[in-house]
């Protein structure tokens, strides 16, 4: 039986006069590069067994935007399971930050494919601040309903 991959990340969000705005990130590395729809994600990255899913999530902020995880209290948004099988685990801290000051972590893999090189790539490749509505459209398809959870989160606070 294949072992469950599992990725736990958190999903900073403010509130605007315009209503809640979320921080997603667009993937890096070649297959991304030219797609929007599905292309943006919750910062969140793989853990093992010997490691809490929210020692993961705030781990794996740092490594994915190169800023420390907000303080503040978490929202736990619950799992999702994504189209590929991966269970992923977040929580929502209310916060701020620049994208501008976001400096990605990066991934090495064979490119071009059977090249026999290797390159670097950023983890992500921009970060974005998106109203609910418009992160909907973008981000991967399971994440949407962080999305709408954290919507009912706020909603009932």
């Amino acid at each position: 039986m294949a072992e469950i991959r599992r990725s736990a990340g958190l999903l900073l969000f403010r509130r605007t006069g315009t209503g809640t705005e979320v921080l997603l990130g667009h993937m890096g590395g070649p297959f991304w590069a030219r797609r929007n729809a599905g292309a943006w994600t919750v910062p969140k990255g793989e853990y093992g067994e010997g490691e809490a899913p929210w020692d993961a999530a705030r781990r794996e902020f740092r490594e994915e935007l190169g800023l420390p995880a907000p303080p503040g209290p978490p929202l736990p948004l619950g799992e999702v399971v994504q189209s590929g099988g991966k269970h992923v685990t977040v929580w929502a801290v209310e916060g701020d930050l620049d994208p501008a000051l976001v400096v990605p972590g990066t991934f090495a893999m064979e490119w071009p494919r059977g090249s026999g090189r290797t390159a670097r790539f950023p983890e992500l490749d921009r970060v974005a601040w998106f109203g609910l509505a418009a992160a909907r459209e973008v981000v991967v398809t399971a994440q949407a309903r962080f999305l709408d959870r954290l919507a009912d989160r706020l909603a009932e606070a």
